[in-house]
């Protein structure tokens, strides 16, 4: 797509430190229109406590800056924190979206859960994006890549010049995303990576976390150009070389600390458990599910 003005949207990230992920409010500056991408909603695992506070900020800027929400957007459903869309369309009213292959993740997880009655049908969600489905946003054309490799159901979003790759790939100094979750695929992941990466050089790259390495403060933009040109996963790979690169890295990491936690909330769009007569709400734990322990 061009990068002229006319199609170049305005974007805000919004870091959330303890999982190190990125929100983003992408907005059209001609009709002031947006789509609200990632959102986060807060919880603390060691209270099991619910708050706001993230998709609060989020709100605050379309509301500073007059804008009105016409998308929210999950880029896929999320293995470390849970995903506000349920609350921020209560708030909005807007439209939840998401990538259609999200109905096998809920298929596999609701084997792990044993959860007979979830509905593996995508319809929490309002809509389901499918690969090369266009889209738009205010006067923006926006279009959607099927990316998966982190996930089953992994999409970018392509809005004017922006790409906003989710788990994929990272920072330049930061490499690319973890394809060992149930459904992923590191050769899957390395041609999603290579079908961005055919994207324009002036692209704008987008990225869903940012660890900081080395300690530097977070960032989250970079370009298709920089990416080819100086992203260690990248530069000078073969597809069989990064897949030997990235399952070995994956072997020495454990699971996210809230997989088990996030993935039954965001296989749902985001909506917490029903509550039970009591009033409560309760979430379940597959024991011995996942490999990956990390003891000591």
């Amino acid at each position: 797509m061009a990068a002229d003005a006319a199609a170049r949207p305005s974007v805000k990230g919004f870091y959330e430190a303890r999982s190190g992920s990125i929100q983003y409010v992408v907005a059209d500056p001609v009709t002031r229109r947006c789509a609200i991408i990632d959102p986060v909603l807060d919880f603390d695992e060691k209270s099991g406590s619910i708050e706001t506070r993230q998709a609060e900020l989020i709100l605050d800027h379309v509301k500073r800056n007059e804008l009105t929400v016409e998308w929210i957007l999950d880029t896929h459903p999320h293995a470390d924190h849970f995903s506000a869309a349920a609350y921020l369309k209560e708030m909005t009213r807007a439209p939840t979206g998401i990538g259609c292959e999200v109905v096998r993740v809920q298929n596999l997880w609701k084997g792990i859960y044993n959860w007979p009655e979830l509905a593996t049908d995508g319809s929490q969600w309002d809509h389901l994006f499918a690969d090369g489905e266009q889209f738009s946003l205010g006067s923006l054309e926006g279009r959607v890549i099927y990316s998966p490799g982190h996930t089953l159901a992994s999409i970018t979003y392509v809005i004017g010049d922006a790409a906003f790759v989710h788990d994929t790939i990272f920072m330049p100094d930061s490499g690319t995303a973890r394809a060992d979750f149930p459904g992923g695929d590191a050769r899957q992941l390395w041609r999603s990576i290579n079908t961005i990466l055919a994207l324009p050089d002036e692209t704008r790259i987008f990225t869903g976390h940012d660890y900081r390495p080395n300690g530097r403060e977070p960032r989250w933009e970079s370009t298709v150009y920089e990416e080819k040109s100086r992203n260690s996963h990248v530069v000078g790979m073969t597809e069989e070389a990064f897949v030997a690169l990235r399952e070995a890295r994956d072997r020495t990491l454990p699971m996210p600390k809230l997989i088990l936690h996030a993935l039954q909330v965001n296989i749902c769009g985001g909506r917490l458990p029903e509550p039970e007569a009591n009033g409560a709400r309760y979430l379940k734990f597959p024991l011995n599910a996942l490999k990956g322990a990390a003891w000591g």
